[in-house]
């Protein structure tokens, strides 16, 4: 691998830090631009991650991506998938993707062994993606092509020995379950009808 993984700033706080050697051992060791079927099996257990986008001019936004586990899912090894669900209707993060397609995802374990993967890629929207019909709840999918996919250690993430799973998350043969904003006086009149 290139040095292009760390830019001159984050060179320089390794060097002060004196974690240079440490920080190339990392990249060497754990790195890789394709996914692995351990990565894989990781990702497909999570029932959420967080996304982080940019616009065309560089502004960030970082969004919560929840649904069953398994929603995101790899499908190659140069390849993961996740749908769109219904939101709040702004489409920050998918709205940045179209104007600057680079995408970092955060995936977090909280269970019984804490553990993250980081995944830095290019990403893709689709209207009219093979999967969408047997996605329930989706509106959208989402393709991520990595460019780099990384562990990190489980330290200071909480621990959880059980976590619920959201109402709200999609479920085949089940009406949408609406969030009680959506009743509030000041949006019911300008909600949209659902795509799907």
């Amino acid at each position: 691998m290139d040095d292009s993984f760390y830019h001159e700033a984050q060179r320089g706080l390794q060097d002060s830090f004196g974690s240079r050697p440490l920080a190339d051992r990392l990249d060497q060791r754990t790195r890789h631009d394709l996914f692995t079927g351990e990565d894989a099996a990781f990702i497909a257990a999570q029932s959420f991650f967080f996304l982080a986008t940019a616009d065309g001019q560089g502004r960030p936004d970082g969004s919560f991506k929840g649904g069953p586990p398994g929603f995101a899912r790899v499908v190659a090894p140069d390849r993961l998938v996740f749908p769109d669900y219904d939101g709040n209707g702004m489409f920050r993060s998918l709205g940045n993707i179209r104007a600057n397609p680079h995408v970092g995802l955060l995936f977090v374990a909280m269970g019984a062994r804490p553990w993250r993967i980081r995944v830095n890629g290019v990403a893709r929207v689709f209207e009219d993606h093979p999967d969408l019909a047997a996605t329930p709840g989706a509106q959208l999918i989402v393709e991520v092509t990595p460019t780099d996919v990384f562990p990190n250690c489980g330290r200071y993430i909480p621990t959880a020995e059980t976590l619920s799973p959201s109402p709200h998350a999609p479920e085949a043969g089940r009406p949408p379950l609406e969030p009680e904003w959506k009743a509030h006086p000041l949006f019911r009149d300008v909600l949209p009808e659902r795509r799907r």
